[in-house]
């Protein structure tokens, strides 16, 4: 019996590698069969298209893409029209908010496709009332100038403040402010996208309430 199963693995495995060679010899063939100008023609289609992609990267960090930085309640909305995604946090100087603070700037170096900034709800009434925020910290998910979804505290994080950055990454991205498939630049991280992440300190001594 167990001859028999082995056989039909050993065959369905030399099936597989041979659909794969197959596959590989077609793509071979594919460029044999290419001149010189269609060889030019797919390596200046690439050159522009790297060539937009730095262009795009310019613009962005020009508008202060890259960075976490605060916001002024006076500048929100014209930084909101700047940019055609942004995360906004809306903080005030408590533990929770500082755990938000670290993975916000980890996003924000990975991200750059995305203006991630903070606000101090307690320096923005007209704001925070216009929003609805009450909770701190909540994040502004906003798209097209428009508040597209909201993250309030952590309860869609594990209700813990010792949730990872990826399930932070992952939440935000489910509103489509931010891309996983990388539209920043080159981001060491991502290689250990695994390995959960914690910005939790031991020492709670830190802690302080909302």
């Amino acid at each position: 019996m167990d001859g028999v199963i082995g056989q039909i693995l050993e065959k369905q495995v030399l099936s597989a590698a041979k659909a794969v060679e197959d596959k590989l010899d077609e793509q071979i063939a594919a460029l044999e069969r290419l001149d010189p100008d269609d060889i030019e023609a797919l390596r200046e289609r690439r050159m522009l298209q790297m060539r937009r992609a730095a262009e795009r990267r310019a613009k962005w960090r020009a508008l202060g893409h890259g960075e976490y930085t605060e916001v002024p309640e006076k500048e929100f909305f014209s930084t909101a029209k700047a940019s055609e995604r942004m995360v906004c946090h809306f903080y005030r100087d408590n533990w929770p908010c500082k755990v938000m603070d670290k993975h916000m700037s980890i996003l924000a170096k990975q991200h750059v496709e995305t203006r991630f900034i903070k606000v101090h709800a307690e320096k923005a009434p007209f704001l925070t009332e216009k929003l609805r925020v009450v909770v701190l910290p909540t994040l502004a998910l906003v798209k097209n100038a428009k508040v597209e979804d909201y993250v309030v505290g952590f309860d869609e994080l594990g209700g813990k403040d010792d949730f990872s950055t990826e399930d932070l990454e992952e939440r935000i991205a489910k509103a489509q402010v931010i891309f996983l498939d990388g539209e920043g630049p080159a981001n060491p991280s991502k290689q250990a996208a695994a390995s959960k992440r914690s910005v939790r300190q031991s020492d709670t001594g830190n802690s302080d309430s909302d």
